[in-house]
Order: C-alpha cells, then sequence, then structure tokens
C-alpha cells in the first residue's frame, strides 16, 4: 500500500490539508504538503510548534485531506495517528523540501518531524466501497 501512495503523491499535484483536533475535540485544519513516506511504512510530516503540532500532542489522531490539482473533485484521504517525533533531527533535514537560509528558517521556530501510521486510505469522495 505504501509504495502505492508514495507514487501517487510522486505523481500528482494538489492541495494538501491537515486536520487534527486537541484533547479536548476542537478541531483545526491547516495546509499541507504532501507527506513523506517512510521505509517502513509511515509517513512523516515537518512541523513548526503551532495549533497542529500542539493539538498532536494531546490527540495523536489525524486526517490527512489531498485534492488533486484540476477539475472535478479526486484525490486522497489518510487517516493517520502518530507514533513518534523528531525535533530538529537528521531525517528531518533530509526530507526538508525548501532551501531556506539557516538563518531564514529560525526565524520560522523549531521544526519537528512527526511520524504517523496509515490506519485508513479512502478516496476524496465517497467510501472506497
Amino acid at each position: 500500500m505504501n509504495e502505492d501512495l508514495n507514487s501517487y503523491f510522486e505523481n500528482n499535484k494538489g492541495t494538501g490539508i491537515l486536520a487534527t483536533a486537541d484533547g479536548d475535540g476542537k478541531v483545526d485544519a491547516a495546509v499541507y504538503a504532501r507527506p513523506h513516506f517512510l521505509e517502513d511504512g509511515t509517513v512523516a510530516m515537518i512541523m513548526r510548534d503551532r495549533l497542529t503540532h500542539a493539538n498532536i500532542q494531546s490527540n495523536p489522531h489525524a486526517a490527512y485531506l489531498f485534492i488533486e490539482a484540476g477539475p472535478g473533485y479526486k484525490g486522497k484521504r489518510l487517516f493517520l495517528t502518530k507514533v513518534r517525533e523528531e525535533e530538529e533531527s537528521e531525517l528531518l533535514y533530509e526530507l526538508k523540501r525548501k532551501d531556506r537560509s539557516p538563518r531564514e528558517d529560525a526565524k520560522k521556530g523549531d521544526k519537528f518531524l512527526v511520524i504517523f501510521k496509515v490506519d485508513k486510505v479512502l478516496p476524496l469522495i465517497g467510501s472506497g466501497e
């Protein structure tokens, strides 16, 4: 499944949205880049220390919605559970896609690599059945 998802995300452009909720169930959604697919079958997201990251600390569940560019409503929904997190790690710097100077990057705040297992994958629209 992970190879298929990795291929899908490498070959499709679009917009990603990561939805999280805090421990009290207050929901947030934020625009996020495509996930990074790791060899062990997990997916990783790079986060700054903002609301989404705070929510994941108290509630490990998230949903990632990807809307393909182009006409119609095509895409994927990934249901995720956090399994671990790394702060300013070597793997994080290997995976980051944007090139900023260290100074520019530091101004934006600490970075975290949050690693999730994929619980379920559904199409953007419908139940997938």
